[in-house]
């Protein structure tokens, strides 16, 4: 019974063994951007947008210019009775009962052309049959005389076909294709917009890794200061047992070490919310790892920088202004639409018909229509214009405003993009020296805080000045992380200023 009892105690404590700590997954910083890239859903939604919404557009504009067919079939009987008395001709009255069926089918071709153009065709055939009595009344006792009605020929078609030209308004694929146009670059802003959201990404996934590398190394900076203030609060224990030593000091050591131990709390809870945060980043929906290691270092290395060269470079490869100089042609186009509409309508055309005779039957109609056997033809042209035209004229001042809009925003852009790289270049050369400076800081304060031990072990300094060295020291260290990390952003910043951010992290990028 015993043996029994102690089953669930031994499966508790198999599950607990059983339950081995996941490690920690190791991230590159190119694993980190890859892993962004495939899951973020922000990108997802750009690529949703760049996939359905240019597309949508551009075949929206393509439909305007869309061949165009048409048909009917049609089935009719109408009964009627007529009387009718001719009292200059025949003073007897005559009735009429008839019955009229037909039939009939048309079809039609339409398309409007880029260039302002427009044509039309269409083909006809009718079936018309008439029966019934025709009588006229005799005067009594004389029957009434009775003729039977009926259609000999009920068959007859008609083909037609128009083309028109627009010679003032609506003329030119500028201008009647300007919405297609419009969508034609529409779809490619959008590939741009796509684009500017993966940059961003890898730059805000880029600063979220560095986040936690710093994290990371402050909070292994602060464990060394810990170490560093519990060995001075143990040799000044000692020091006060043995005598050579002033109790107060050892209170002093011991609130150093106190402090040390918050700072680490502070630095613990900095690390853990930025690993949070470039988990969330990397993995928003799923196989969300337990935990991260990072493991690339920033690279300290001198860059050359030509602030002429790389004003031309961000010039000619930001998306921004690339989306920027679409819209402006865009606009423009609009524009001359616009302007055009101003003109008087004024269009040219050329018409074709062609009748048949009666017939018995269809096949003849059809052969008296492809033989143009009863040919006509017009050619003319057609004139309209409105006295005031005011809303021509208002949509032309809107479209002007657009524009003019548009080329102030893209001039806008270039300023602040200038300003931009001039602004990542100061930062870069900024944050590279500081770099050297805090690394030099750091040495000189490992150094002094070497010196100032090596003094108050041989009693020439004090427990307050060995403490100061190691405060100075820590601030040392977090300021030479930092210097570090920020020079890894201003790198990504610069980067990113230039529009060469891709191709720097990701070599024959391919935006999919």
């Amino acid at each position: 019974m015993p043996a029994v009892r102690m089953i669930p105690f031994a499966l508790l404590c198999y599950g607990l063994v059983a339950q081995v700590p996941t490690p920690p997954r190791s991230l590159t910083l190119k694993d980190a951007i890859q892993a962004s890239l495939q899951n973020n859903l922000q990108v997802q939604i750009a690529k949703e947008t760049r996939e359905y919404s240019g597309p949508a557009n551009l075949s929206i504009a393509k439909g305007a210019f869309d061949w165009n067919i048409n048909g009917s079939v049609s089935l009719s009987s109408v009964d009627s009775t007529t009387t009718s008395i001719y009292a200059n001709y025949d003073p007897r009255p005559t009735t009429t009962e008839a019955t009229t069926k037909g039939r009939a089918f048309a079809a039609g071709l339409s398309k409007p052309f880029e260039w302002g153009g427009a044509f039309s065709a269409s083909y006809n055939a009718n079936y018309s049959s008439r029966s019934g009595l025709y009588s006229i009344q005799n005067p009594s006792p004389t029957p009434d005389t009775t003729y039977a009605l009926g259609t000999a020929k009920p068959y007859v078609g008609s083909l037609s076909a128009t083309y028109t030209q627009s010679l003032l308004r609506g003329f030119g694929r500028d201008v009647t294709g300007a919405n297609l146009i419009v969508a034609q670059k529409g779809s490619l802003i959008a590939d741009y917009a796509y684009q500017l959201a993966i940059i961003n990404l890898v730059a805000s996934t880029e600063s979220a890794y560095w986040d936690v590398v710093y994290g990371q190394r402050n909070l292994e900076n602060k464990k060394v200061s810990l170490a560093l203030a519990q060995k001075q609060l143990k040799e000044n224990q000692i020091r006060v047992e043995v005598g050579t030593l002033a109790p107060i000091e050892v209170t002093s050591a011991e609130a150093t070490v106190a402090q040390r131990e918050q700072d680490i709390i502070a630095a613990e809870a900095q690390f853990l919310n930025a690993k949070d945060a470039l988990i969330r980043m990397l993995y928003p929906r799923t196989d969300q790892p337990s935990d991260i290691q990072t493991t690339d270092a920033p690279n300290i290395g001198h860059i050359a920088l030509d602030e002429a060269g790389a004003v031309k470079m961000a010039m000619s490869r930001r998306v921004e202004l690339k989306s920027a100089s679409l819209d402006l042609e865009a606009k423009r186009v609009l524009e001359k639409a616009a302007t055009n509409r101003i003109k008087p309508q004024l269009d040219a055309f050329a018409t074709y018909t062609g009748g048949t005779d009666n017939y018995s039957s269809l096949g003849p109609v059809n052969t008296d229509l492809t033989g143009f056997k009863n040919p006509g033809y017009a050619v003319g042209l057609q004139f309209s214009m409105p006295l005031a035209n005011h809303a021509a004229k208002g949509a032309l001042s809107q479209a002007r405003a657009n524009a003019r809009s548009s080329e102030l925003n893209r001039l806008d852009q270039e300023l602040g993009i200038t300003l931009e790289v001039r602004t990542a270049i100061r930062n870069v050369e900024a944050a590279e020296k500081t770099v050297k400076a805090a690394e030099k800081t750091r040495v000189y304060r490992e150094k002094d805080l070497d010196a100032e031990q090596k003094k108050f072990e041989n009693g020439m300094s004090t427990n307050f000045l060995v403490l100061s060295k190691q405060n100075d020291l820590d601030t040392a260290k977090a300021t030479e992380v930092q210097s570090q990390i920020a020079y890894a952003k201003a790198v990504t910043a610069f980067e990113k200023s230039v529009g060469n951010l891709l191709e720097a992290r990701i070599p024959n990028a391919e935006m999919k």
